[in-house]
């Protein structure tokens, strides 16, 4: 799917819209001085486990650029640490530069400015932020790395920053002709944004005529789709902290809707993706289990998806976090053929009503320190045992390196069970900058979790 850039000025700004993200510039690469020489500056954007952040700069010339001549101290972006500098023929990051038209600035995605997802508040199940979220204690995660919730338009607990930055040309460029293109001290500002994995999918609306709902969902579609062949599907469900009416909001919050999309994990296991975005509460664990008929609207959508696209039937897997985790427990109860695996990360339910999932391929993670979901999930692994399930019990530093973490998943995957459980250590969940309670445990419990290639392939490798 080519990437989709809408781009309008007025008044000497320039606003840019891409796939739900907007970004503004105060002005034009050419008014900004450089000598005309660079012809346009777009901001690239990546989901992390925490959220969209703002990674590179690609700075268009109008002429070829010498990518020998190019190093880290060629450009300045402040309060920003630039990481790498090359040419290219694409206004994208790769791998390495080359001779082309385009110079890529990347900068660290660890600077405090990169962030431009603001923190959400949520819980195990759909409380709002108001209540008292179960899956943890209630109120807002304390020391947020992205700030307090802004209260974004159409959002329950958080939002999204502009994506732009200004970059000034400090030291010489060099064109494959030899030219030279002196620095400038005034500043280039991006006018338009490239969201990387985030523009590959495609927003549309399904109205489902068994409960007259509308839900609106995100749909990325493989490369290349052949309807002669027949593809795997991931849904994708988020928590309760990220409720709107923004369509996009589920896939910038964190990574566990665009981990399944990008070009990595395509190229081994291509698949469609769904992540619905839902704006309002679905299921509830505080103070009762209660689900709306919005769940059974999520079932009727995959099921027309299937009906629509060449999807594999026995290769459907159910993912979510949070509120989204609920939601595939209940969805595996009441539908227990509809799943092949369903990866749950950091949620809970009644244990009285989870037999109907102890003949499923399960993988749960939960965080220690998460007070109320890991003894939630204690207790349906136990009750799934009673009930005649194998389950495999691990514990696993959260800061581990992905060799580390591939050598875990093979470890546990050793023991050949149905239900494999994982808990992250208490202590190595929450970031320095983070106290280290059972808020901030549960809702960075997904920071880490989505991001265990082992676990996406176990996921793939289940047939029904």
């Amino acid at each position: 799917m080519e990437r989709r850039a809408f781009i309008a000025s007025a008044a000497g700004a320039a606003v840019a819209v891409v796939g739900g993200v907007v970004a503004y510039g105060s002005a034009s690469a050419e008014e900004s001085g450089t000598g005309g020489h660079i012809t346009g500056a777009t901001a690239v954007t990546e989901v992390y486990g925490d959220g969209l952040k703002l990674i590179a700069v690609a700075l268009e010339y109008d002429a070829v650029i010498k990518n020998a001549k190019l190093s880290t101290g060629t450009y300045t972006v402040a309060d920003r640490t630039v990481t790498k500098v090359y040419a290219g023929t694409a206004p994208v990051p790769a791998r390495k530069g080359r001779d082309g038209r385009y110079v890529i600035v990347e900068m660290s995605p660890d600077d405090e400015a990169a962030a431009l997802t603001e923190s959400g508040m949520g819980g195990s199940g759909g409380t709002p932020p108001s209540g008292s979220p179960s899956g943890s204690p209630g109120g807002p995660p304390s020391g947020s790395p992205s700030g307090a919730p802004s209260g974004g338009t159409g959002q329950q607990g958080g939002g999204t920053k502009e994506a732009v930055a200004t970059i000034v040309q400090a030291g010489d460029v060099i064109t494959a002709r030899g030219a030279v293109y002196a620095a400038d001290a005034a500043g280039v500002t991006t006018t338009a944004v490239t969201n990387l994995v985030v523009d590959d999918f495609e927003q549309l609306a399904f109205t489902d005529p068994a409960t007259g709902n509308t839900l609106n969902y995100n749909l990325y579609t493989p490369r290349g789709y052949d309807k002669r062949k027949s593809y795997p599907l991931v849904l994708f469900m988020h928590d309760a902290s990220v409720l709107s009416t923004e369509t996009t909001t589920t896939l910038t919050q964190g990574n566990g809707a665009v981990c399944w999309a990008s070009p990595q994990d395509q190229a081994k296991r291509p698949a469609f993706v769904l992540a619905p975005q839902y704006s309002s509460v679905v299921v509830d664990d505080h103070g009762g289990y209660t689900v709306t008929d919005m769940l059974d609207t999520t079932v009727n959508l995959v099921n027309s998806l299937t009906e629509t696209y060449s999807i594999d039937t026995d290769r459907l897997y159910t993912t979510g976090q949070s509120m989204g985790a609920i939601m595939s427990i209940v969805m595996d109860i009441e539908y227990p053929d509809l799943f092949a695996a369903s990866y749950i990360v950091a949620g809970q339910w009644d244990t009285g009503l989870v037999g109907p999932m102890a003949d499923d391929k399960l993988w749960i993670t939960v965080s220690q320190g998460d007070e109320n979901a890991y003894p939630g999930q204690n207790a349906i692994t136990a009750a799934l045992e009673e009930d005649g399930a194998t389950v495999a019990r691990a514990v696993w530093d959260g800061t581990s390196t992905e060799k580390e973490f591939a050598a875990d998943v093979r470890k546990l995957l050793a023991q050949k069970a149905a239900v494999n459980y994982v808990a992250f250590e208490a202590g190595t969940v929450v970031p320095a900058d983070q106290e280290d309670n059972s808020l901030n445990n549960h809702l960075n419990t997904w920071r880490i979790a989505y991001g265990i290639e082992g676990i996406r392939e176990w996921v793939f490798q289940q047939r029904k």
